[in-house]
């Protein structure tokens, strides 16, 4: 079944974050005024395994606390929401209005079957177009479809559609595309790498 909404595209985290100073009777500096929300970052070792449906936690040596997951490759196709296959669910705390790109740190497995072991589907609550159109909501067709390349290993995969948020929270749902996928690490960002993919293998938290 083909996915249904744009394909992200595969390309190659650390945004410091600083409170504007607030001392007594002063004002923020100019630059702080201006500074751009921190990006969002969520390392999988730090999720319950309640979150978890279907996917397991796997030794990642490389990997933020030594751990990723993944979903065993038997060569089956999967298929995408609202079909409830293998996911992952995540609490965000995000800035409303604020366009942020979605980044996942796959793991493109072997590939074995039909599957090529490379692809995830991403949905969020509280998400809205640029006209405040709700959009990519769990449960519904609408999602963003994040495809690495066929070349077993790490990459950094971003989606070539940007998503905002009417609430300061929201759920991310990371659903398989294909048997075999894994990641460790989901970033959401508004600045720094809106335009262009971490360059680092371990982006850290910024809170």
């Amino acid at each position: 079944m083909q996915p249904r909404t744009s394909i992200l595209a595969v390309v190659p985290l650390a945004l410091m974050w600083l409170p504007p100073a607030t001392g007594s009777g002063q004002s923020a500096s100019p630059a702080a005024k201006s500074q751009s929300p921190a990006d969002v970052v969520v390392h999988v070792a730090d999720l319950p395994t309640s979150a978890l449906s279907e996917f397991d936690f796997w030794n990642g040596p490389a990997s933020p606390g030594g751990k990723m997951i993944g979903t065993p490759n038997t060569g089956g196709d999967l298929d995408p929401p609202p079909e409830d296959d293998p996911h992952v669910t995540m609490k965000v705390q995000v800035r409303q209005a604020t366009p942020y790109r979605c980044w996942i740190h796959m793991y493109v497995g072997k590939p074995k079957g039909v599957s090529k072991a490379n692809l995830v589907w991403v949905q969020f609550t509280n998400a809205v177009d640029k006209s405040n159109r709700e959009i990519l909501k769990p449960g519904t067709k609408d999602y963003l479809t994040v495809q690495g390349p066929d070349k077993e290993g790490w990459v950094w995969v971003g989606s070539d559609r940007l998503v905002s948020f009417t609430a300061g929270d929201a759920t991310v749902r990371v659903q398989a595309g294909m048997e075999g996928v894994g990641f460790d690490q989901l970033v959401l960002s508004p600045s720094k790498f809106l335009e262009h993919a971490p360059s680092e293998q371990v982006v850290p938290k910024t809170r």
